[in-house]
This record gives structure tokens, sequence and C-alpha cells, in this order.
């Protein structure tokens, strides 16, 4: 299990996500198109923190294993960011990883 959780994370390092407007930083666009920054305060991220272990297993079993912080954190993004409500789960659980 745990290397299935080390692949995941490896894997959603390596590939562009779309972590800057997801996350709510104010770095850049997202790939979905989205230059808008999220305003998210400190407790909008401790959602998102709390549920990396969470997005770790989603995207190691490809959406095999769904957590409930995983899916908190999702509700969450969504409610925040009109670009995380065009992105796949996988998309949003690799961009909570790449944060």
């Amino acid at each position: 299990m745990s290397r299935l959780i080390l692949a995941g994370v490896l894997l959603a390092f390596s590939l562009p996500v779309l972590a800057g407007s997801f996350a709510g930083s104010s770095a850049g666009a997202s790939s979905a198109g989205s230059s808008a920054s999220s305003g998210s305060s400190s407790g909008d991220d401790k959602v998102v923190v709390q549920a990396r272990e969470d997005a770790a297993s989603f995207v190691a079993t490809e959406g095999r294993i769904r957590g409930a912080q995983l899916e908190a954190a999702l509700r969450h993004l969504r409610e925040k960011d009109e670009a995380a409500r065009k992105a796949s789960d996988m998309q949003l659980a690799q961009a909570i990883l790449a944060r």
C-alpha cells in the first residue's frame, strides 16, 4: 500500500496540475483556463491540507479509494473556485498533492 501511495505522490509531482487556482494560490492561471485566484483563509487551507493523505490514496489507486477528508476538500474547492467545478476529482486530488 505504501508503494502505491508513493507512486501516486511521485506521479502527482511529475504532472502539470491545477494547483495554482485550486489551492488558493495566486501564483498563476490553471490549465483549465482560469486566471482568477481564490481568496482562501487559513481555515480553507486546513481542509485541503488535511485531505493530502486521502488524495494520495485516491491518486495511487486510480480513484478506487475515496476518503472522507478528500470528499470534504473536493466539495470545498468546488464551492470556492469556478475552475475547480470543471475539473475532475483526479485533477483536484493531484492539485492537493502538488500544493
